[in-house]
């Protein structure tokens, strides 16, 4: 069971952000990273170059086709695919997930964090 605390804090982002532009990267995959990336708002017209689940899980949308399988977990989305650089996130739009590589193609968003859970 998740702890509201820490649920409370991260959607009001008390665990911290980044701004990217640009080509801009966020990359939380390493064995020393304790955070990962719950949502991205938009602060312009945005497209991606990579948008990785945390740990590879399934269950975010991501540019990995083998990570958007959510018909395994779910039971849904049997026709989801993978974001490429033709798809948009448009200015003022946040997606929540969790992911622990973001890469823009171009625009800019800010990347809000939360500490990685330690059961997984």
């Amino acid at each position: 069971m998740a702890n509201n605390t820490d649920l409370y804090n991260a959607t009001l982002g008390q665990y911290g952000s980044s701004f990217i532009t640009g080509t801009g990267v966020v990359d939380l995959n390493g064995s020393n990273a304790t955070m990962y990336v719950i949502a991205i708002t938009f602060l312009a017209d945005s497209k991606f170059t990579a948008l990785q689940n945390y740990k590879g899980q399934i269950g975010s949308i991501s540019s990995r086709n083998e990570e958007n399988a959510h018909i395994v977990r779910f039971g849904a989305a049997a026709n989801a695919t993978g974001i490429t650089t033709s798809h948009t996130f448009p200015k003022g739009v946040t997606i929540f997930g969790k992911w622990d590589f973001v890469e823009l193609n171009s625009g800019t968003c800010v990347c809000y964090f939360a500490p990685q859970p330690f059961n997984l």
